[in-house]
Order: C-alpha cells, then sequence, then structure tokens
C-alpha cells in the first residue's frame, strides 16, 4: 500500500517522457514542512538532493555542530528509510556549520553547490522546504522542457500565505518584480552554479542561461503556473527566519526582528505584514486551491499526528472583516499604480534599470 502515490505517480510521469530533473533543497529547521515538500517533488524527480544545516550566521537556532534543533534530521532519515522506494533521496550533511559565502562573498551559495555538484539531472531545479507546486503546475513545466529542449531557464511567480493557507499577503516590492523566483536551470557537464541570490547558473561555456532562453516568471503565469509559498504560515518558522536573517545581514534585515513582534505575531501596523518591511503590505483572503501536499499537511496537523504551533488568527479575521481595512488595501494598490507612474515619468531610464535589477534579483531574501 502506497498511501501516497508516490510509486503510482513515479511510474506515469515516466511513461510521459518528462526529462530528468534533480530538485535541489537546502533546509535548517523545515518542519513541519520536510515530509511534504519531498513527497510532492518525488513523483517527477531524477533524484531529490538535500542538504541539511545551517551556516554559520544561524547558530542562534542551530545545534551547537549546524543542524537542525526541530527533529528535520530524524524526518529525512525515517523518509529515506520508509518512504524512498526508488533511492531517489539524498541527504548531504557537513560537521560543523557551513560556510556562510563562496570566494567571493556571495551568501548561501556553497551549500547550493553542494547538491549542485551532484546532480546528475539533465535539469536543476533549485527549492525551499516551504514551497511547493500544484500537480498540474508541475506536469506543465516539464512537459514545456519536454517539447522544447532550448530552454535553458524559468522563473515563477509567487503566492504567498500568512499565518494560514486561507491568507495571502501581497505587496508592493512583490509587484514591482520581487514576486518573480529564479529557479529551473538546464544542467549538463560543464555547467556550474553561480550564486544563491539569485540563483544564478552558467552552461560550459560561461553563460548566464537566463540571458539564453529564458522563461521568465510572467511566461509561466500565463500558462498558470506558479510557486506557492508558506514562508509566513507558522509562528516558530517565522521566528527563526527573522533571527537568521538578522545575523546574516545585520544592516539590510535591522528591523526585521521589531517587525515581526508588531507586525506579524500582532498586527500593530497591518499595512506592513510582508517580511519586506521597507515596503506597503497588506492581507487579503485566499480561496483558490493549494497543492495536494499542503492540504494534507495541515489536515495532519489538525488531527495531531504532526506537532506544528499555527498562529492563533482571530486578530486577522477581525481586521478582514472590519470596512477600513479593505478600504486601506485598495489604497495601497491603486498607490502603487501611481507611485510606479510618477517614477517613470520623472526617471524614465532609472525606473527600467531598477526593474531590470529587481527581475535578476528575484528570491533573494
Amino acid at each position: 500500500m502506497d498511501p501516497y502515490g508516490i510509486q503510482a505517480q513515479g511510474s506515469r510521469t515516466e511513461s510521459l517522457g518528462f526529462p530528468r530533473v534533480t530538485f535541489g533543497i537546502i533546509v535548517l529547521n523545515g518542519e513541519p514542512f520536510t515530509r511534504y515538500c519531498l513527497r510532492s517533488l518525488y513523483p517527477y524527480a531524477h533524484e531529490i538532493i538535500v542538504v541539511e544545516g545551517g551556516h554559520e550566521d544561524t547558530r542562534s537556532v542551530a545545534t551547537p555542530d549546524g543542524h537542525s534543533i526541530d527533529g528535520t534530521v530524524e524526518v529525512l532519515q525515517r523518509f529515506c528509510k520508509e518512504e524512498d522506494p526508488e533511492h531517489k533521496v539524498t541527504v548531504v550533511m557537513r560537521d560543523g556549520f557551513w560556510p556562510k559565502q563562496d570566494e567571493l562573498g556571495r551568501n548561501r551559495t556553497p551549500q547550493s553547490r553542494a547538491y549542485a555538484e551532484l546532480a546528475t539531472g539533465d535539469y536543476l531545479w533549485q527549492v525551499d522546504v516551504d514551497e511547493f507546486y500544484r500537480a498540474r503546475d508541475m506536469e506543465c513545466v516539464l512537459g514545456m522542457l519536454a517539447d522544447d529542449d532550448s530552454i535553458t531557464a524559468m522563473s515563477f511567480r509567487t503566492r504567498t500565505f500568512w499565518g494560514d493557507p486561507g491568507y495571502a499577503v501581497d505587496c508592493w516590492h512583490s509587484r514591482r518584480g520581487g514576486d518573480q523566483y529564479h529557479r529551473l536551470f538546464k544542467w549538463g557537464p560543464g555547467y556550474r552554479y553561480l550564486t544563491h541570490e539569485p540563483p544564478t547558473v552558467s552552461d560550459a561555456r560561461g553563460r548566464d542561461l537566463r540571458q539564453q532562453h529564458w522563461v521568465d516568471a510572467r511566461a509561466s503565469a500565463a500558462r498558470g503556473v506558479y510557486l506557492f509559498h508558506y514562508s509566513l504560515l507558522f509562528p516558530w518558522q517565522v521566528r527563526q527566519k527573522v533571527l537568521i536573517y538578522r545575523d546574516e545581514k545585520p544592516r539590510a534585515c535591522a528591523e526585521i526582528v521589531t517587525w515581526a513582534e508588531k507586525s506579524y505575531f500582532a498586527l500593530g501596523n497591518p499595512y506592513r505584514v510582508h517580511n519586506h518591511y521597507d515596503s506597503p503590505s497588506w492581507l487579503q483572503r485566499y480561496g483558490g486551491d493549494h497543492p495536494q501536499q499542503v492540504r494534507v499537511m495541515m489536515a495532519d496537523i489538525r488531527a495531531g499526528r504532526v506537532r506544528a504551533q499555527v498562529r492563533q488568527n482571530e486578530d486577522v479575521e477581525r481586521l478582514l472583516g472590519s470596512w477600513w481595512y479593505p478600504v486601506g488595501r485598495r489604497c495601497l494598490m491603486i498607490g502603487d499604480y501611481l507611485d510606479r507612474a510618477m517614477l517613470i515619468a520623472r526617471h524614465p531610464r532609472s525606473w527600467w534599470r531598477r526593474r531590470a535589477q529587481t527581475r535578476r534579483k528575484a528570491s533573494a531574501p
């Protein structure tokens, strides 16, 4: 009995002639997402390479030797033993903390290179443990790659969830290109993973794959393909992330702990609820579908089969049920268009240059 349909779906995927994909994951304290993320990728994977542990600036939320403190390691071990019939999953661990930067000072790149250097697929697909895709979107992407092997890179527009899968968060930063995440790259001999922020891969001739046949986020969204990002779902998840960002990027994220206390754990500033807190943001109800394994995860949490602290969202319900909050949200949406129009009118070249930079850098925290 295979309760998750892993073997059956895997056989179906192979019969469709999809290309071989290596999924690469960096994880530190990935609970409760870990097993559900792996299950969601398994049917479409040639292999899944998980790099566990933290870099040098994650000491506040890691063991003394650089590993997860929330049971992630044990979940990975159990998955490999009980739910990996085709031996697709490889877990890479280091004795001690990973280097924070590569030789050129680029954050988190050593960990991403650790899975890239082991990849044997035709494509490399970077996934965070709290990112999911609907099955039909995965099959759409893999079908595109099977039909057109000239595609060298793909990016995806994100839908970000906050406090509960029924609440989505949006912000000016996202609407100006920050919702584009670079995730999928052609892979082969001589290819190199250059940077994690933003994810960048070069081919054997040293050419950036996004400078070739790049399917950007606008094009993938036109096909209905989105990255479902549950980055602000659980209190523990947010608490440990802001501590990492505070220590990793003390200048850029100097106020992130204060933001979390005032605008996530409480709603003191309900128009600064996204962790890109220098940009106006807002909450709204989400009534669409979710990837299957996210639905399974939430059902397991509600039934007590998996332990996870959930946010108590009575304050969100009061906020969304008020008359004034939707009015303010609409004003911010209009204000975004007006602000952009004014910036373009005043400095057209600078505006388009900044927008291009934002799109190239998308997905950095």
